[in-house]
């Protein structure tokens, strides 16, 4: 596939660590994109979190960004309050400031598509333009 792709902490867990039930499924979708996924701190954050108790699967993970499998991509002086925003927009369904993030990066950037195992949450958000952004893995 080709095309930009965000990538949201689920999937890069699942990458990392075996022990996640959507290693395999995720590790497919992978093999069909083209790197880099790109994501940002925030996410990269919350995925450390989610591994702190696989310290090997934190260190992969951050490996990647070497091996030039994924990117972070910076959040520049107007992501806070374009954020902030956001989190209002979608308070009732509990929107996080990893989400927000890649959802400001994809209106930013022009980035359409999401690698994400929150479905959920990601297939209410929309663009300023009204649309969503597209989910992998696929169903």
């Amino acid at each position: 596939m080709t095309g930009r792709v965000l990538v949201d902490a689920g999937p890069l867990v699942a990458l990392v660590s075996t022990r996640e039930e959507h290693h395999q499924s995720c590790a497919q979708q992978a093999r069909k994109l083209a790197p880099p996924l790109f994501t940002c701190w925030p996410v990269i954050t919350e995925a450390c979190w989610l591994l702190r108790y696989e310290p090997v699967g934190v260190q992969e993970l951050l490996r990647g960004f070497d091996t030039g499998m994924f990117r972070a991509l910076d959040l520049d002086e107007r992501a806070p309050a374009w954020i902030a925003d956001f989190l209002r927009r979608y308070e009732n369904i509990g929107a996080q400031v990893a989400d927000a993030a890649l959802v400001y990066l994809a209106e930013r950037e022009g980035i359409d598509t999401i690698f994400t195992l929150d479905r959920r949450d990601f297939s209410i958000y929309r663009l300023k333009s009204g649309l969503s952004l597209r989910l992998l893995p696929a169903r």
